[in-house]
């Protein structure tokens, strides 16, 4: 018996370590296996990306080796390019693909998790792609925090004041939880790193948020919302509601109310859409492009597979709103991978199946060290005790105990010492000074010859 997992998000992780768990016997006697297709081999907890970027925690303590907490699973470096549901075989393409002369590997599976998760959901705006910034991976979060600490660097070197005003304008398209929580939190480190050099100050970092509709953070609900652009704009951070970015080509960004604002960083977290496998399955897919499941958490119409999170539309039974689908956000995925994992089992030995069911506790969000908004059970907090809020909740969500015990560990040094406000911009081109050394234009040509 194999079950494969195809994503090692969210879903994908947490499955595989219940389904470990739960088939403990099986996986070491070879009568079960469960094999993991994932493109890295770690887990990204999402919600502590912001604080990465500001430097708060390590970027090693923001994700989970897969190897290490699935060490009963068969783990694959890959990509799942195709599934046919019939014949039951997935097409992958792994990292030796190309390399030893070999193609695409098939892998055949007795029952499949389809959890690739959801990538950035972008718009045909000009220049977009070959300026914007995303936000949704720990390279990115570490890229931004590096590339704004460089935009300030060359803002303090520079003569040219229009060079300069570029620098120090930071733009973020999209008022959701990513939007906001990265631009908080860099504009909170940004502001404490401009106290180091002498001719930046805090006040000359023009920060703007982006959002197409009225109101920022719905999730945490309208009053909340509102609370949270007061503080914001208090902050003398700029937010244009019902405001739309037209166009950011030659380093400009336009908004749809006629505003230019010449920038070097612009920050795109306007919304996320599932991942391109889905359409790739021959599973059925609802109008957003996600497998229409029931409450079993399997895939409609389909024998033998499996799906949560947000490349699956399962049915909100604790809604009385018919039709209602599960919102796609971390605190459903993680209850549906618990569910899903339990009815493989059940499955396998011939029991009923379990629907999902849990209510909306609600939502917590940071805006920058000791300032946030909840609204959790109908109550509303903010300020410090929304931040703590947010920092236990997310502290306990962590998975394993060594990462939980990193992370409070680096909290704690974080509020006795001070931020470090170095930027390893390098990190991301570690050949470049090898290459000039040797004579080579950095990045040019092959990399061996």
């Amino acid at each position: 018996m194999r079950i494969l997992v195809v994503g090692g998000g969210y879903v994908g992780m947490y499955t595989a370590l219940r389904l470990q768990r739960k088939l403990k016997r099986r996986l070491r006697s070879g009568e079960a296996e469960v094999v993991v297709v994932t493109p890295d081999p770690y887990m990204t907890y999402q919600p502590f990306l912001p604080e990465a970027a500001a430097g708060s925690i390590s970027p090693r303590h923001v994700v989970v080796p897969l190897r290490r907490v699935l060490p009963d699973c068969t783990i694959v470096i890959g990509e799942a390019q195709r599934i046919d549901p019939v014949k039951r075989i997935a097409t992958v393409t792994t990292l030796a693909t190309g390399e030893d002369g070999t193609g695409a590997v098939e892998i055949p599976y007795d029952e499949i998790v389809i959890a690739p998760g959801s990538v950035s959901r972008t718009l045909p705006v000009p220049g977009l792609a070959d300026h914007g910034f995303g936000f949704k991976t720990i390279e990115e979060a570490i890229g931004l925090r590096n590339h704004v600490i460089e935009q300030m660097d060359i803002a303090s070197a520079t003569r040219d004041p229009a060079i300069r005003d570029a620098a120090l304008t930071f733009v973020f398209v999209g008022g959701g939880y990513a939007g906001v929580e990265a631009l908080a939190e860099l504009e909170d480190m940004a502001r404490y790193t401009a106290r180091y050099y002498h001719n930046i100050k805090a006040e000359d970092l023009k920060w703007i948020l982006v959002e197409a509709t009225g109101r920022i953070l719905p999730e945490v609900g309208e009053a909340m919302g509102k609370y949270a652009v007061r503080e914001l704009r208090g902050r003398n951070i700029d937010v244009r509601l019902d405001t739309r970015l037209e166009s950011c080509e030659d380093r400009v960004a336009v908004l749809s109310d006629g505003s230019r604002f010449p920038t070097r960083t612009l920050v795109w977290t306007a919304g996320v859409k599932p991942a391109p496998l889905l359409a790739a399955t021959g599973l059925p897919l609802n109008e957003r492009g996600r497998l229409i499941c029931t409450a079993r958490l399997t895939v409609e119409g389909a024998e033998h597979a499996w799906a949560a999170g947000d490349a699956a539309a399962v049915p909100d039974l604790t809604s009385d709103e018919p039709g209602r689908e599960t919102a796609p956000n971390a605190q459903h995925a993680v209850r549906q991978a618990k569910v899903l994992a339990e009815n493989i089992v059940a499955s396998m030995n011939g029991d009923p199946l379990t629907e999902y069911r849990h209510s909306y506790a609600g939502s917590v969000a940071s805006l920058g060290l000791h300032k946030g908004v909840a609204h959790v059970y109908g109550r509303r907090l903010k300020g410090y005790p929304a931040w703590l809020m947010h920092r236990v909740y997310h502290l306990s969500r962590v998975p394993t105990f060594n990462r939980k015990a990193r992370v409070l560990a680096e909290w704690i040094l974080a509020g006795l010492f001070k931020r470090e406000i170095v930027s390893l911009g390098s990190l991301e081109h570690p050949r470049a000074e090898f290459e000039l050394a040797a004579g080579r234009r950095p990045g040019g040509g092959d990399d061996c010859q």
